[in-house]
Parts: C-alpha cells; structure tokens; sequence
C-alpha cells in the first residue's frame, strides 16, 4: 500500500510539473515572437469574441491575426484556455472555433 501511495504521489508531481511545464512552453513562445505587440487591442477583442463568445472577424482584423501568424494564433488561444476564468469552456470546441477563425481569415487575405 505504502508503494501505490508513492506512486500515487508520483503521478501528480509528474501531471503538476507537465502542466507546468506546457504553461511556461506557451509562455516563451509568446514572448520569443512578440506575440502580444503584433495585432492591436481593438483586433485582440474582435478575434477572442469571435473564438471564445458569438461573434465575428471583419477584413481589417483578420488582416492584424494573420500578420500575428499562426504559432503565436495558436499559442495565445492555449494560453487564454488555461486560464481559469474559462475552465467552463469544452477546449475541443474553443480550438476547433480558432482553427475557423484562422482559415477565414486566411481566406480572407488571401
């Protein structure tokens, strides 16, 4: 019993330090590629309500998101999951709805 007991143990630090880990991942991403100085805060807002809520992205935004490029796309929208103000929020539909929003804009521009 002592043995599953440390094992147990085991298995969270192991879950902990990966969360971690991913966490901290995202978070150099973001800062090595200037991620949140690239798109401005009106662009910002349009493309969270767009991803998280009801909403849309219009030419001017999609333009901004684009010019953002998809590493830091991706990274920010993790970011925001992690975030425990959206811990209601399924992550399979909020990643679905940034790929999207992603190739509309793509789209969009192109």
């Amino acid at each position: 019993i002592a043995s599953l007991h440390v094992y147990s143990v085991l298995v969270v630090l192991f879950l902990t330090c990966g969360a971690v880990m991913a966490t901290k991942e995202k978070d150099q991403i973001i800062k090595e590629n200037n991620c949140e100085t690239k798109i401005g805060l009106p662009c910002v807002l349009e493309a969270f309500t767009s991803i998280f809520k009801t909403g849309s992205i219009f030419n001017k935004c999609c333009g901004e998101l684009v010019v953002l490029g998809k590493v830091c796309h991706s990274a920010l929208v993790n970011r925001t999951l992690e975030n425990p103000l959206f811990k209601d929020l399924r992550p399979a539909t909020i990643i679905a709805k940034s790929i999207q929003t992603w190739n509309n804009c793509l789209a969009l521009i192109d």
